[in-house]
């Protein structure tokens, strides 16, 4: 008699990554949190309606993540996305850049199908926002 063994399948998991960072945005967080005592301690990264496109962007660092947050690790550093701002965010990636007019952390968003003269607002082909005046 032939024995046969149950086939276990696995479920293939494709993690979908919500952000990444650059190499340089990853070092300049680890510099602004190499003192931080905390090991919660992340980047929150959000969208708020609002800017002459429709959206703008929001990062600070964060104590803890909120019961809603996805929570990523991205080049070692701790990156909190709230449920809402997960979809407009998908695939994008945060940079740090440093040129002589400035520097900064920057999001390049591929869902981002129109983006004001300012740099700091997006539209996304599915939803528009509320636009509102830019301030600088």
């Amino acid at each position: 008699m032939l024995e046969t063994q149950p086939t276990v399948v696995s479920p293939v998991v494709s993690p979908t990554t919500v952000v990444s960072l650059s190499d340089a945005a990853a070092s300049k967080l680890r510099e602004l949190t190499a003192e931080e005592t905390n090991p919660a301690i992340g980047l929150r990264v959000y969208v708020y309606s609002g800017g002459c496109s429709g959206f703008r962007y929001g990062m600070m660092l964060e104590d803890a993540p909120t019961a809603e947050d996805r929570i990523l690790e991205a080049n070692g550093v701790r990156v909190y996305v709230d449920g809402k701002s997960v979809d407009l965010l998908q695939g994008s990636e945060i940079d740090y850049v440093d040129t002589l007019m400035g520097a900064g952390f920057t999001v390049n968003n591929p869902n981002a199908v129109a983006a004001c003269g300012c740099g700091s607002s997006f539209r996304t082909a599915d939803d528009a926002g509320s636009a509102k005046g830019c301030s600088h």
